[in-house]
């Protein structure tokens, strides 16, 4: 079942969704060459808490960080480490934050100084394909519409997109109905209502789709060890435009 939110409910998340994006920039601001990936967790932690909000990721399941840092061939759920980022690596951060119980979820890939083209433009279409699946986030579509205009874009610039993982409906949970493949033809699933809250994240990979996961139980990295990029923000369908609430 799909829960709708209300605007008084949607007002909370935009606050969590705030933070979110809040978190992220910090992050951005710290990201250099050198610096640890446990550093960027623990990082979003104290600020997190110094809002009164809970870090999300945090227990879930048993995830045992607060943040997901994905680098490089990793696509999802990377585990913060004494890892040191290098120059040329593309990091994936992945943030929730959860505050007066509803959840803004968001994912960044960020630069680490100076990159390949191959990456840069991976890191772009990324960003890109969510903004392409955006304009398909309102009340005149079906569900995978946004699907297919990710997967249109991501495929006319040579990459591929994760089909294992989707993205999915939020609210007092992180993950609720609907899911949100980045694939897909469109035209298909639920129409798109006002209240609904979606977590829209394509992930997409250099080389082949598939992907694998390595012996922590977590971590989701490329088969053939090619990069991969993330770009997620919570999106609250409206009665027009489509409103990002993980941004500033």
């Amino acid at each position: 079942m799909i829960i709708l939110k209300t605007k008084r409910e949607i007002k909370i998340m935009r606050e969590a969704g705030r933070l979110v994006a809040q978190s992220h920039k910090l992050v951005g601001e710290h990201i250099k060459p050198g610096v640890t990936t446990k550093e960027l967790d623990r990082l979003v932690e104290e600020f997190l808490k110094s809002k009164n909000a809970i870090p999300t990721f945090k227990g879930y399941y048993g995830f045992p960080f607060s943040i997901c840092v994905s680098v490089n061939e990793e696509v999802v759920h990377g585990f913060p480490s004494n890892r040191k980022l290098k120059k040329g690596d593309i990091v994936s951060v992945d943030i929730g934050a959860t505050y007066e119980g509803y959840v803004g979820d968001g994912a960044r890939t960020f630069c680490v100084g100076e990159v390949s083209d191959e990456k840069r433009h991976l890191v772009e279409a990324t960003k890109q394909s969510f903004c392409e699946g955006l304009k398909f986030a309102k009340t005149s579509y079906r569900l995978s519409d946004i699907s297919h205009a990710v997967q249109q874009y991501a495929e006319s610039q040579g990459f591929s997109v994760v089909r294992d993982y989707v993205g999915h409906g939020v609210g007092k949970d992180m993950h609720e109905s609907p899911q949100i493949p980045n694939f897909g033809k469109p035209g298909k699933g639920p129409r798109l209502q006002e209240g609904m809250v979606l977590a829209i994240e394509p992930m997409v990979n250099a080389g082949v789709y598939n992907v694998k996961v390595v012996d922590n139980g977590w971590t989701v990295v490329t088969v053939d060890g090619k990069p991969s990029a993330h770009y997620e923000n919570t999106v609250a369908v409206t009665d027009g435009e489509p409103e990002l609430l993980t941004v500033l």
